[in-house]
C-alpha cells in the first residue's frame, strides 16, 4: 500500500526539507496543495482528510486549526510546532528517549515532533537523572546555539541580507521563557526548569547544546567515567539509534564540537568532558537543527508510523 502524505507548510524551511528527504520513495506520495490555496481551509481541510498522515509544519494557532479539520477519525498526525509537545495525549518525537519511544511512536496517531534545542539536553541529561546519578531538583544551566535557520523565514532573511555585517555571535531568549523549555524539563524528568541560554550563530544551521555541571554539593558525587557509562548504556539500548556517544577521553578540544559536522543529517553525538577533582562535567550534544533537530526528526517519525525501516531517507 502507498501511504498519502500531506505536508501542510511545506513551503517552510522545515516543510521543504521534509519533502526533500521524501522525494523518489515509492511507498509514499506526497499531497500537494496549490500556492494560492495554502491558506484555503476547505483545500487545507479536504488534503488532511485525505492523507495517512499529515505533518504540520506551521505557527502553533495554525497547528492546531489543523489538527481541528481533521474529522475522519483516521488521519495520523507528526506535528513539528510546540503546541502539543507536552501534551499527554500526544507521543513525544524523539524516538530514542526510552528504549520504548520508537514503539510508542509506531503506535501513536498524533506525534509531537521535538524542539531542536531540547533533544541533547533530553539526550544527556534523562539518563543521568534515572540511573539516580543526578537529582530531579538538581540547578542545571544549558547553553546552546543554532544556526539562523533555525529562526524560520524571517530570521533567514535578516542573517543573508545582513551579509559581512550580521551578528556572529548573538544570545537571545533573555527572560529565560524560551518555549522549549517545558518539554525540555518534562522529559529531562526535571523536577523544575533548567536556567536556558540559547543563541545564533552567523551560519545556516547547525547545532551544540552544553549542559554544565557543578556536581560539588551532591551527597554522592559521581565521576566523569560514571556519566559517560550510564549515558552510553543508555543509548546501547536503542535499537535503530541515530544518537552515539562519543569515547570518553581527557581532551583540551576536538575539532568534533563544530556545530555543523553533521549538517544534512539525523546524526546526533554525544560527549563528555570532566575534571574529577573539581568535580566538574560537561554534557555536549552535537547535531544539525534542521535534521535531527526538525525535518531528519520528522522522517524518522514517519518511518517509524509507516513501518518501514527507520533509516529509510536518512
Amino acid at each position: 500500500m502507498v501511504a498519502k502524505i500531506f505536508i501542510d507548510g511545506e513551503a517552510g524551511t522545515t516543510g521543504l526539507q521534509i519533502r526533500e528527504r521524501l522525494a523518489g520513495r515509492d511507498d509514499l506520495v506526497v499531497l500537494s496543495i496549490p500556492a494560492d490555496k495554502r491558506k484555503d481551509i476547505d483545500t487545507r481541510a479536504a488534503l488532511l482528510n485525505q492523507a495517512d498522515v499529515a505533518i504540520l509544519c506551521l505557527p502553533d494557532d495554525a497547528a492546531r486549526e489543523s489538527v481541528s479539520l481533521i474529522t475522519n477519525g483516521t488521519t495520523r498526525v507528526i506535528d513539528a510546532s510546540t503546541a502539543y509537545r507536552v501534551d499527554p495525549d500526544w507521543a513525544y518525537g524523539f524516538a530514542e528517549m526510552s528504549r520504548e519511544q520508537s514503539d510508542t511512536i509506531a503506535r501513536a496517531r498524533f506525534v509531537s515532533n521535538p524542539g531542536c534545542y531540547p533533544q541533547g539536553v533530553i539526550a544527556t541529561v534523562r539518563p543521568l537523572i534515572e540511573a539516580g546519578i543526578l537529582p530531579a531538583d538538581f540547578p542545571l544551566t544549558v547553553n546552546a546555539i543554532s544556526g539562523y535557520s533555525g529562526g524560520g523565514k524571517q530570521m533567514i532573511a535578516e542573517y543573508e541580507a545582513a551579509g559581512p555585517a550580521a551578528s556572529h555571535f548573538m544570545p537571545y531568549g533573555l527572560t529565560f521563557g524560551h518555549k522549549h523549555v517545558p518539554e525540555m524539563t518534562s522529559y529531562s524528568r526535571l523536577a523544575h526548569a533548567p536556567l536556558f541560554v540559547p543563541s545564533v550563530g552567523d551560519y545556516a544551521q547547525g547545532m551544540v547544546d552544553f549542559v554544565p555541571l557543578q556536581l560539588g554539593g551532591l551527597a554522592k558525587v559521581p565521576t566523569g567515567a560514571q556519566i559517560h557509562s550510564a549515558i552510553a548504556g543508555h543509548f546501547a539500548g536503542i535499537k535503530d539509534s541515530f544518537v552515539t556517544v562519543a569515547p570518553y577521553e581527557e581532551l583540551a578540544k576536538t575539532p568534533e564540537l563544530d556545530p555543523q559536522i553533521y549538517n544534512n543529517t539525523n546524526q546526533m553525538k554525544l560527549h563528555v568532558f570532566a575534571n574529577d577533582a573539581r568535580a566538574q562535567v560537561l554534557l555536549v550534544a552535537v547535531y544539525d537543527n534542521l535534521g535531527k533537530g526538525a525535518s531528519g526528526a520528522a522522517v524518522q517519525n514517519l518511518n517509524l508510523m509507516l513501518g518501514v525501516d527507520p533509516r529509510t531517507s536518512l
